[in-house]
């Protein structure tokens, strides 16, 4: 399995992503679309950026009943995406709805991965405002096994769990880190962060990197830093 770098292209506009994307010439990044560019533009910003060759994690962390989710992801599995996800909080039922919405006639669906705690998250406010008391790596991993029960592909974690995850649920379930940095960049609002190199040392499957290639200076060359960090 190939670790990659995924940029997260959290844009308000098609133009902006556009003119982003443009900038890389003849490499095509594996691109993350959120909500906000998702919400902006429709689905058919999904078609345009697969159709000019880049791969998509669609990255809307659905978490509804299991019912709407199934209906959901099976809209979601026509748009060709690589890579989707969902909130590990939605429990195996959901996940479970989620895996038979987005896996085609042929048999073929997208990854699908779950969402444990936001790279955001700190143990105080999950203790305070989620009233979820037990250490912060355990609920991680119990969310974790349940993403595997449910017989999705991976989780969305952070680095500094990456290790651990594949210590729970084996080499094979992929872990897809965002809160990554350069050593030498800032942090902004995540709390559970470290470098491209660090993550590839701890275990990471694919990082997502967002601020630190889309406000660089130079992109491009800040994507192929992290392609060298943590790929080479």
């Amino acid at each position: 399995m190939g670790k990659d770098v995924i940029v997260a292209c959290d844009f308000s506009s098609k133009d902006e992503v556009m003119n982003f994307l443009d900038k890389f010439k003849d490499k095509k990044p594996f691109v993350k679309i959120g909500m906000e560019l998702f919400y902006a533009e429709g689905p058919q910003i999904v078609k345009e950026i697969k159709q000019r060759g880049h791969k998509i994690f669609l990255d809307l962390k659905l978490h509804d009943i299991p019912n709407t989710v199934k209906k959901s992801m099976a809209v979601l599995s026509r748009l060709d995406v690589d890579m989707c996800n969902l909130h590990a909080a939605g429990t195996i039922p959901m996940m479970q709805a989620a895996i038979e919405g987005l896996t085609r006639e042929d048999g073929t669906r997208p990854i699908l991965i779950a969402v444990t705690q936001l790279t955001s998250t700190s143990q105080e406010r999950m203790e305070e405002d989620l009233l979820i008391n037990k250490p912060i790596d355990k609920v991680v991993m119990h969310y974790a096994q349940n993403a595997k029960e449910a017989g999705l592909d991976g989780v969305v974690c952070s680095p500094l769990e990456a290790q651990k995850v594949h210590q729970t649920c084996g080499n094979e379930f992929y872990t897809v880190t965002p809160g990554v940095r350069f050593a030498d960049g800032e942090i902004g609002d995540q709390v559970r962060v470290t470098t491209p190199e660090k993550a590839k040392e701890i275990g990471s499957d694919y990082i997502v990197v967002g601020r630190p290639i889309t406000q660089a200076k130079n992109p491009v060359e800040a994507y192929e830093r992290c392609l060298r960090e943590f790929c080479d």
